[in-house]
């Protein structure tokens, strides 16, 4: 029988067969063994916007499961909505100020900055009140991301098709303000106001200086896109 594409809470699941009951059992003994160390270092949920540098008129919503490594490094698993089916669509790095200033230019081409995401009220950890996190904002305003998805479902993709693409931040100018309609969609499943969340953070400071190679699309109107080719394969060398 030929696979087909379910759905599951409003979302649609990727071509497959049920899960088995064996298969239910695996897992279960599974997670009873197994530390699963990585992933129970996963502190925080954020719920914020992305647009694909190639074509910034494709918004998504996205929803980063946060390790803190470092106080300069975080590494983030995306999905695309925080449900039980929800599809792990890409991988965010965020690195501190400090960090950025150290790469070579045409790495800080590929990163994008916080600061206006954060004080718009656009990055929100849902059900957390603001004054705890308002540390973490602070410190996250100075800070830059590089999220490369892997999945894009916006287009309807039943599964993670062709190769990753690089994702900027929501900025206050033309392709980079969130449509209206997404942000309130967010809003009424959380039940909150980013208008009233930007004020509250209205005394945020702003970093004292973002570095222009980021967030590349303003200053230059250029996006950025992977194409995959063929190369020749290296050569094993022969054994001594």
């Amino acid at each position: 029988m030929a696979a087909t594409t379910k759905t599951h809470g409003g979302e649609q699941v990727p071509p497959g067969a049920s899960m088995s009951m064996g298969q239910h059992m695996i897992d279960q003994g599974a997670q009873m063994l197994q530390s699963l160390t990585p992933i129970k270092q996963m502190s925080q949920h954020v719920c914020t916007f992305a647009m694909y540098s190639h074509d910034m008129h494709r918004q998504i919503e996205t929803h980063h499961y946060i390790t803190r490594v470092n106080q300069d490094f975080l590494q983030c698993a995306v999905y695309d909505s925080d449900e039980s089916t929800g599809r792990l669509i890409g991988v965010e790095y965020i690195i501190s100020d400090r960090i950025f200033e150290s790469l070579p230019q045409e790495e800080q081409k590929l990163w994008h900055s916080h600061a206006h995401e954060i004080k718009s009220g656009l990055w929100v950890n849902p059900r957390v009140p603001e004054m705890v996190v308002r540390p973490e904002l602070e410190s996250l305003t100075k800070t830059y991301g590089k999220f490369w998805c892997t999945w894009q479902t916006d287009r309807g993709d039943k599964l993670p098709i062709g190769p990753p693409s690089l994702m900027m931040s929501p900025q206050p100018v033309d392709l980079g303000i969130v449509k209206i309609g997404l942000v309130k969609k967010r809003d009424d499943k959380y039940g909150i106001s980013t208008d009233a969340i930007k004020t509250t953070r209205g005394d945020i400071p702003e970093p004292t200086h973002l570095n222009p190679m980021a967030d590349y699309w303003m200053e230059h109107h250029k996006g950025f896109a992977i194409d995959v080719e063929d190369v020749e394969m290296k050569k094993r060398a022969p054994f001594p």
